[in-house]
């Protein structure tokens, strides 16, 4: 399974515009909120940026979502700040 990662305004800053996550084929059914935890699990700057502290909204394929949302191959999953600018 591949997904494509895009953060967006502070996020971008730290991390970068984004990539390309390839997943174990048959791995279980992932969630926003579990891949939000995979990349706070690899520690720098995902850990500070994407804390839990932190307030976030997630979109899945362009529309806003839960954390609780599954996500399917070939998604798009992007992570801002509450609010960003224009």
């Amino acid at each position: 399974m591949t997904i494509q990662i895009r953060y967006f305004a502070s996020l971008r800053e730290a991390l970068g515009a984004g990539e390309t996550l390839a997943l174990e084929p048959g791995a279980p059914a992932l969630t926003v909120g579990a891949l939000r935890e995979q990349l706070i699990a690899r520690g720098g700057a995902h850990a500070e940026v994407l804390a839990r502290s932190r307030a976030l909204r997630a979109a899945l394929n362009q529309t806003m979502c839960a954390e609780t949302a599954e996500i399917a191959d070939g998604a798009e999953v992007a992570f801002f700040p509450p609010v960003t600018g224009g």
